[in-house]
């Protein structure tokens, strides 16, 4: 196994891993700003009111992009264990 396979292996899993939680990523991203506009404007400060929308949001967007996200982990894994000749001996 050369220098250049496994910095190609750890560059894949690294493209794989953004790729995955992006979309879940940026959903949080958006929603806690939107809620923290929102407190702000309101001077609402409850603390229970920044997670609730958030843990709603991340899970519908789980619900959503499941099947895709999945769809690209599986890809990674039948690759890396289809090509494992290459990186043993």
């Amino acid at each position: 196994m050369t220098t250049e396979m496994i910095l190609r292996l750890a560059q894949n899993s690294v493209y794989t891993i953004l790729i995955v939680i992006a979309p879940v990523a940026g959903v949080a991203l958006v929603v806690g700003l939107l809620v923290s506009i929102f407190q702000a404007t309101t001077q609402i400060q409850e603390q229970t009111l920044a997670f609730v929308p958030k843990i709603v949001a991340v899970f519908l967007t789980i619900l959503f992009f499941g099947a895709w996200m999945l769809r690209h982990v599986v890809e990674f894994t039948q690759n890396l264990l289809g090509n494992l000749s290459q990186f043993v001996g």
